[in-house]
């Protein structure tokens, strides 16, 4: 950088353009421009002064969102479309084109260029052409920054592009300043990195996906001397959105400009004016309503995502700036997503159900071990289009129906629960191999009227009485899913301590009437254990996970990584993990669980199953529920490897009433299966760790009798069932 010149040369510069523009023009311009050479020399050795986002700048910029391959986007967030490049990675001709275009003389000035303010001066006074603003690219680099810097005013944002002689002194201080400390090149990155150019694309990153969709390395030079005529008025000049012919024109300006400074020769000036113009425009998504096109399912993992991110203290003490800190922080987010595991699950989804249907089976996959959600399916479109009349969340909608919340208490998911039940029996004491003589009816200590009361206490009934009456243990109680049994089995260990597994699994209860329950009256809950409660597919899939991983609970994180904008990787990608269950109480479950499906334990003790396909479909260990709601309005299956843990429940999420019919359970647990399938597909087999004897027991049981064909039908009948819908009100 050449050395400053003298106030004395600078003030005879300043005078010589006024003497040009006559005398009386010099009167007018002289008194500003006495100023603005003060200005210039009172601003040598205050870098320390600058403005903080000045010195390290803190510009908006966009975050991004891709699947776990960390190459599949998503979407982007943003308030303001642009992302930071160095200056490596942006062409040289797009360099050279921006400095012809705006500030020749960039290189050889030291922030403040008096001949061009002269010049512009003596133009606006003149009323010749259009207005000038003389202004270098360092000077429009301050302005820039000034007037987006997040930490200030709205006040003081507006400010920066006041028309004030004041305003203009602040900037060439600054400037020079900046000149002081930075590099020539450093400045020219900070510049393009903030220049706007037109139709949104705020950057020169942005602006070649938004114009010509690709990187700033790649631009050639017709596609550069167009991009670099657009900062002068962006709006205006855009071929996309403002006069084409306008931009062509200023493209022609800014390629003979190249030629005359020399970076360019004629001949080549002339031959790029000469070629069209192709443009190949890209909208970049914003938000979860614009994910990839085909993709729109993609939005129900990226609201959830969301939703945790607004939680997370890393990214800003409030709500409010988290989400700024998302939309303005400029993130890569590797998501846990698992685009092909995703794509399964939807067609297993839809499968079932179209999109088009008032019943849906949202569906969730969750990685035992860390938590991470690898997928989150669902039969609807993620978006705000208008529904047919009478049509209230189909086919499209942005209610959580997979993970729950924002007015989505969920589903009843049935016998699924009678797994926390068996849990808190282990962790008490009990062994596997407890038996108990279940009958078609049983008698309880709680209080009931009606048709569910027998003598006045509540007596639950097996569904199936010729297939679920008699001698059971845990593992063909389980398997054959015995109410009486289980009920039972409850009593001996106390609903309450069943209701705090379920919660210590992650069961979260959503319905007010469930929490209250459970907070006041959960030593009394004893059709907790049939499932009354409502749940979603992913608190589902996650309890049953902690169990496939022997124990250990991981908050469900949707998430492998989250670097920040200068590169460092926030702390928030790493499993949140502890141990809430004894691994050998977690393998006795598991090794209960495999009778279901189909599958036989390590002791040879399963007998019977509700869900049996699932062994063939699956076709290594696997282990799993169903599970059925009153009158079969929900179906349910959650199953696991130790690799995986999915859950689907098909409902109506409009009307809890409309009964999805006991015929669907069939398909809900080959959906899950599937999806089990593909998500485990090319893994290595891994089998379930046995438990101990000792947690198992010794088993003494009956002579077997002979095995009616079981029946897929859980639920209890009718009026039991009907007074436990009242109860649970």
């Amino acid at each position: 950088m050449p050395p400053p010149r003298s106030p004395l040369s600078r003030l005879f510069t300043v005078l010589l353009a006024g003497l040009l523009a006559g005398l009386a023009l010099a009167a007018a311009a002289l008194p500003a421009n006495l100023l603005l050479g003060y200005a210039a020399t009172s601003a040598v050795g205050s870098y320390a002064a600058l403005p903080e986002a000045l010195r390290t700048p803190t510009t908006p910029q966009r975050s991004y969102l891709y699947a776990n391959d960390g190459k599949t986007l998503i979407t982007t967030f943003y308030d303001v479309n642009r992302t930071d490049v160095p200056l490596a990675d942006i062409a040289p001709v797009m360099r050279e084109a921006i400095v012809a275009a705006e500030d020749r003389r960039f290189y050889s000035h030291g922030g403040t260029d008096l001949r061009g303010i002269a010049r512009a001066l003596v133009a606006n006074v003149t009323g010749g052409g259009t207005e000038q603003g003389g202004s270098t690219l360092t000077m429009q680099y301050v302005r820039n920054v000034l007037k987006t810097d997040p930490n200030r005013t709205a006040e003081e944002r507006a400010a920066a592009t006041e028309q004030t002689v004041g305003r203009k002194l602040q900037e060439i201080r600054y400037a020079t300043a900046l000149e002081q400390r930075l590099s020539k090149d450093e400045i020219l990155n900070r510049y393009l990195n903030i220049a706007y150019f037109g139709s949104g694309a705020y950057g020169i990153a942005a602006a070649s996906q938004r114009y010509f969709a690709k990187s700033p390395a790649e631009l050639t030079l017709p596609e550069a001397a167009l991009l670099a005529g657009l900062v002068q008025s962006p709006d205006a000049y855009s071929p996309i959105d403002g006069d084409a012919d306008a931009a062509l024109a200023r493209r022609a300006y800014v390629l003979d400009a190249m030629a005359a400074t020399g970076r360019i020769t004629a001949a080549q000036a002339t031959a790029a004016q000469a070629e069209k113009v192709t443009l190949r425009p890209t909208q970049q998504p914003n938000g979860c309503t614009a994910v990839a096109d085909g993709h729109d399912d993609w939005g129900f993992f990226c609201d959830y995502l969301r939703q945790w991110w607004l939680t997370q203290p890393a990214f800003g003490e409030t709500v409010a700036e988290r989400e700024q800190a998302l939309r303005r922080g400029g993130y890569t987010v590797v998501t846990s997503l698992d685009p092909k595991l995703q794509q399964t699950a939807q067609e297993q989804a839809t499968a079932v159900y179209g999109y088009d249907d008032k019943r849906a089976l949202p569906i969730a996959a969750v990685q035992p071990g860390t938590g991470r959600v690898l997928a989150m399916a669902v039969n609807r479109h993620y978006g705000l289009d208008a529904n047919p009349d009478g049509q209230t969340n189909h086919p499209n909608t942005v209610n959580p129906l997979i993970s729950g919340g924002g007015g989505v208490d969920g589903y009843q998911a049935g016998s699924t629960f009678k797994l926390f039940t068996m849990l808190a029996a282990l962790e008490n004491g009990k062994q596997l191999a407890t038996g108990f003589d279940a009958p078609s009816r049983l008698p309880t200590r709680y209080a009931a009227e009606g048709e569910a009361s027998c003598g006045g206490k509540w007596c639950p009934a097996n569904a199936n009485p010729q297939w679920m009456d008699g001698y059971r243990t845990m593992w063909d109680g389980f398997g054959r899913s015995v109410n009486t049994y289980f009920v039972w089995l409850s009593e001996q260990v106390g609903p309450a301590k069943v209701v705090e597994m379920a919660q210590r699994l992650g069961i979260t209860f959503r319905a007010e009437a469930d929490a209250a329950f459970a907070r006041d009256n959960a030593a009394n809950w004893g059709s907790f254990t049939l499932g009354v409660a409502a749940t979603t597919p992913l608190d589902l899939a996650n309890a049953y996970a902690t169990v496939a991983a022997e124990g250990t609970y991981c908050t469900p994180l949707p998430v492998v990584s989250v670097t920040a904008a200068d590169g460092d990787k926030v702390d928030v990608g790493e499993p949140s993990c502890r141990r809430v269950l004894d691994a050998d109480v977690a393998r006795a479950a598991t090794d209960a669980a495999r009778c279901p499906v189909g599958q036989q334990t390590t002791y040879g003790q399963c007998d019977g199953g509700t869900a049996t396909a699932v062994d063939t479909i699956v076709g290594r260990p696997v282990a799993g529920k169903t599970g059925s709601s009153e009158g079969a309005a929900t179906e349910t299956f959650v199953g696991f490897t130790p690799q995986v843990a999915v859950a689907g429940i098909a409902a109506n999420p409009d009307d809890p009433g409309d009964a999805v019919g006991s015929a669907v359970q069939a398909k809900v647990i080959t959906a899950v299966a599937r999806t089990i399938r593909a998500a485990v597909d090319g893994q290595p087999v891994r089998d379930f760790t046995p438990p101990s004897r000792e947690l198992a027991g010794e088993v003494h049981r009956p002579a077997p009798q002979p095995t009616p064909t079981p029946s897929p039908q859980e639920t209890l009948p009718p009026d039991v069932l009907r007074w436990l819908n009242r109860a649970r009100g």
